[in-house]
Parts: C-alpha cells; sequence; structure tokens
C-alpha cells in the first residue's frame, strides 16, 4: 500500500512539474543542489514558463474544460495518447521488454480498430494494461547518466539526457508522419490542452510550496528515477520537498499534506515492470 502511495505521489509530481507552475528567479537559500549546476539559469526559465502559463495555458485550459464535456475530453486523451502510443512500443522492444512490447502493440492495434481510431479505450477493459516508455528512459535503462537537470523554455522540466532524447520520441510517434503541418501541430497543441486541463486541480500544491522550483526540481528528478529504474528505486532515494525534507508517508500513515493526489484530480499513473 505504501509502495502505491509513493508511486502515486510522483506521478502528480511530475504532471505537476511538467507545467511549471509557480517560481522565483533567485536561489532562496543561497545552497546550490549539486543536481542543478545551472539553477540561475533553470531558474529564470521557470519563471518564463510561469508566466506564459498564467497568461496563456492555464486560462485556455479553463476554458478548454468549461466548455467541452467530459465524455469529449475523455476522448480527446484516449485519440492523442493512442497517436503517440508507437513511442512506448519501440522503446519497450529497445529496453528489451519484449512482452510488453508485444502487449502494447496489441493494445494499439484494438484501441485503432475496435476504439475508432482510439476514441475509445477497449484494450484496458480487455486487461491490456498501458505502459510510458520515451527514449529517455531507455538511456537511463542502459546505464547513461541524466546529466544536469533543465529547465526548458515552453517544454519544462527535464536533464541532459532527457533533452538529448526529445527528438527520437518526436520521431518515433503517429503525428510526426502526418504531412500536413497544420494537422499535425494542431494534434500537438489539442494533445497538451488537454494535458493541462487534466491538471487544473492540481495548480494549488505548486502555489502553496515555500519555493515551487526547488519542489518541481526535487519531485521530477524523482519521478524520472522511479520511471527509469520501473519502480525499484533505492531506499535512500525518498522524494523530497522544497527544503530538502523527507515527505514519503510513514508506514500506515497519511502522505504529507500537498504531497498526494486528491482522488480523481488526476489521471492514474501508467503501469510500470
Amino acid at each position: 500500500m505504501q509502495q502505491k502511495k509513493r508511486a502515486a505521489m510522483l506521478a502528480l509530481a511530475i504532471m505537476l512539474g511538467a507545467c511549471t507552475l509557480g517560481g522565483c528567479a533567485a536561489l532562496p537559500n543561497g545552497k546550490a543542489d549539486p543536481r542543478d549546476r545551472f539553477e540561475r539559469f533553470n531558474r529564470s526559465i521557470y519563471k518564463f514558463n510561469t508566466a506564459l502559463d498564467h497568461a496563456v495555458f492555464r486560462p485556455v485550459a479553463r476554458t478548454y474544460r468549461n466548455v467541452t464535456p467530459a465524455p469529449v475530453r475523455r476522448s480527446v486523451g484516449n485519440f492523442t495518447s493512442n497517436l503517440e502510443y508507437p513511442q512506448t512500443i519501440i522503446n519497450n522492444f529497445l529496453q528489451a521488454k519484449f512482452r510488453d512490447s508485444a502487449a502494447d502493440t496489441l493494445r494499439l492495434l484494438v484501441n485503432t480498430t475496435v476504439g475508432i481510431g482510439g476514441l475509445f479505450d477497449p484494450a484496458t477493459r480487455m486487461g491490456l494494461e498501458r505502459h510510458d516508455e520515451d527514449f529517455g528512459q531507455t538511456l537511463g535503462k542502459w546505464g547513461m547518466p541524466s546529466g544536469p537537470y533543465l529547465m526548458l523554455p515552453f517544454l519544462g522540466p527535464s536533464t541532459v539526457r532527457d533533452t538529448f532524447a526529445l527528438l527520437p520520441d518526436e520521431y518515433t510517434t503517429g503525428r510526426a508522419y502526418i504531412n500536413d503541418p497544420y494537422v499535425r501541430w494542431s494534434l500537438y497543441a489539442i494533445g497538451k490542452v488537454d494535458e493541462r486541463a487534466l491538471l487544473l486541480d492540481t495548480d494549488h500544491v505548486i502555489d502553496q510550496a515555500y519555493d515551487p522550483y526547488a519542489f518541481v526540481r526535487n519531485a521530477w528528478l524523482q519521478q524520472r528515477e522511479y520511471k527509469v529504474r520501473d519502480g525499484d528505486v533505492p531506499p535512500e532515494n525518498e522524494l523530497l520537498d522544497d527544503s530538502g525534507a523527507d515527505t514519503t508517508p510513514p508506514p500506515g500513515g497519511a502522505p504529507t499534506p500537498g504531497s498526494s493526489p486528491t482522488p480523481g484530480s488526476s489521471p492514474a499513473p501508467a503501469t510500470k515492470h
């Protein structure tokens, strides 16, 4: 049960980190994190992303959620996820997870055909679990270090390794092979708006953090380690809050306030093996 709580907490943290909410430009405690050698630069990018999110992405996501019925939003999420699912299949294969790769191939075929182009998700009802893999995880699987933490304009948290992996990831999605650039980038934008709308109810978690930048960084790095290791995280590799304190819930106890998702406020994390 505690492992499930930790997985849910880490999943929420990475989704929040991807939105890059809140932020400050200076080093608040004057201490450098060894994983974040570019911290001053990263904080400036974080501040830019925050302003852009508050001015554009958050209002658009709110409007989208208010005017679009929930079943339609669910179908949009299914469709964009299905369009990008070849990325998971290929990276499962590259990580020698051949059984997962075969199961994910079947999942893609079922949802593309029976699910009418991915608008519906009959594969899940058939017991075919959804996985989540990318080329950054593949490189980490085979021992490539993550390198320093990076905050990318528009895209949010990353590392040197995961930034390098962005291009291969883009070319392993179905969207990359749509010839019409207007259709291709429209689908990308729709997918990002849908993702942002799913996170609206969790904005307050970042907003209430003492140092939102540090909270996002620590949580995102922990989640990446969790995903690269398929959940097999060393005992000492605990989730840290923005002050560096361990926020892992005690056995049988309730999670630390602000560190776990509200039921129904965000999509369940993809299953990892």
